[in-house]
């Protein structure tokens, strides 16, 4: 049976009568596999007792299933039925707020006209100084055109826009940075291009999300070389950053070099590209990527779009042929970012001692995680629900947290690097196990670590601020 989840939490607004037990329907609950979390009792008077049942259901259709067991009680009336996660939504998951107090005309000559002017007087002479006196130098564009929308695919902009709502929460909530979501209705990459380079005054960082490969690949080229702040694609270099710390740690609870390992990368998109090439900054030597058509290799780039030709010529020096399936035997290390149900259980089995298998894709991993478990060392996944979550938000709020505060203008791969290492350090010796070898999303060591580390990495770079102290005279 399918595991219950929190994004499926409902609550059912029932009328019951005098005569029907409370244990009638939790029994109900209970039999259809839900997991009750609350019951209130509403109000309670000649019509029956009114109480609101909260429960947590796998989908939609085990609601509607729960919601036909309730009705077919007797003396049960199903009043209202509320989805949690749809409340959630409602006039969006974002506002904006203002910092200074707008209460009378005095405030009002300052905030705005004619105390404002000066303001932009001083920016217009200097430009530097709009990441002192505006939103600049801790605001960062979240921006989709809705192309690559994780486990949704091609969904369009609007659709989109819950997902990078939630992002800029996430960016506040783990980095206290500002963040805006900024979708697009273009899939054309020089328009998407020209908008971006058109709004970046506002920002001091972009964070290019859910644009489909091999789109993404050139708009991030182009953008990193012709804007003056920072570029971040976060499907690919937040997935190799965490990927990366979450490797380190396995390697080290299985007694293995990063140099020294066999690794099988199924998946060379987006996400799979900068793994693969990430590791490669670490050391990794014998990687192979496997697309559709099976293991990439330098004999066959005919036709292939330049970031994967490069891949083939640049991986799988044990010019490696065939399946997937056919790959990871006699491999130490299995990173999946493509598809669910690639492999059985057993194909790990012909794995390495001591193998080590991230299955990410979701929401259905390339291979069973607790099948996959009984085989492996070390099993990660992209799920809340299964231990070493590998997930996005261990990286980029402290990523850009460290690049704002330096005030640098790009992101190197040495700043991914030492990210993942500041991660992966975060796990200390006595805490490190087989079910735990990242740190949890909540934990609050992990942005400050990586901002920290970003920061020291990025000491000898130009930066594009002005400092502090040439501001004074204007304050």
């Amino acid at each position: 049976m399918p595991r219950v989840s929190p994004s499926y939490t409902v609550v059912f607004r029932l009328l019951v009568a005098e005569t029907t037990a409370t244990s009638e329907i939790t029994a109900v609950v209970a039999e259809l596999g839900a997991v009750l979390t609350a019951l209130d009792i509403v109000k309670s008077d000649r019509e029956g007792v009114a109480m609101d049942l909260m429960a947590d259901c796998y989908d939609s259709d085990h609601r509607r299933s729960l919601v036909a067991a309730l009705e077919d009680l007797e003396g049960v009336v199903v009043q209202n039925v509320s989805d949690s996660t749809f409340l959630s939504h409602v006039g969006g998951k974002l506002e904006v707020r203002s910092k200074v107090p707008v209460k009378n005309r005095r405030d009002l000559s300052r905030a705005y006209t004619p105390g404002v002017a000066r303001v932009c007087t001083a920016i217009a002479d200097e430009p530097s100084k709009a990441y002192l006196l505006t939103m600049k130098a801790n605001t960062v564009a979240v921006v989709s055109d809705g192309s690559a929308v994780l486990g949704l695919g091609d969904i369009g902009p609007a659709a989109a826009l819950p997902v990078m709502e939630g992002k800029a929460i996430l960016f506040k909530e783990f980095a206290n940075v500002d963040a805006w979501p900024v979708v697009l209705d273009t899939t054309d990459t020089e328009e998407i291009i020209r908008i971006v380079k058109a709004i970046a005054p506002a920002y001091g960082g972009i964070n290019l999300e859910d644009i489909a490969a091999p789109r993404c690949f050139e708009i991030e080229e182009r953008l990193r070389q012709e804007l003056d702040i920072p570029v971040f694609h976060d499907d690919q270099h937040g997935t190799a950053i965490v990927v990366l710390a979450a490797l380190l740690n396995a390697l080290k609870l299985v007694g293995k070099k990063i140099e020294d390992v066999r690794i099988v990368c199924s998946g060379v998109g987006a996400a799979g590209s900068a793994i693969i090439k990430l590791l490669m900054a670490q050391g990794a030597r014998d990687i192979v990527g496997y697309g559709r058509s099976g293991a990439l290799h330098a004999g066959d780039v005919e036709g292939m779009h330049p970031s994967r030709a490069w891949l083939a010529q640049n991986t799988n020096p044990r010019e490696v042929t065939g399946s997937l399936r056919e790959g990871v035997r006699d491999a130490d290390v299995f990173i999946g970012v493509s598809q669910g149900n690639l492999l059985d259980p057993e194909d790990i089995a012909t794995m390495a001692d001591g193998a080590i298998v991230f299955a990410l894709a979701n929401p259905t991993p390339e291979v069973d995680p607790l099948g996959a478990a009984d085989y492996a060392a070390v099993v990660a996944t992209g799920r809340s629900d299964y231990p070493n979550q590998i997930n996005n938000v261990l990286a980029f709020p402290g990523l850009f947290r460290g690049i704002l505060d330096a005030g640098v203008s790009e992101i190197t791969t040495e700043v991914l690097r030492v990210c993942a290492c500041a991660i992966a350090d975060v796990v200390s010796e006595e805490e490190l196990s087989s079910r735990y070898i990242i740190p949890g999303v909540f934990d609050e060591r992990v942005a400050p670590a990586v901002a920290a580390a970003v920061i020291d990495a990025v000491k000898d770079l130009p930066t594009h601020q002005v400092a502090q102290q040439e501001h004074l005279g204007i304050l």
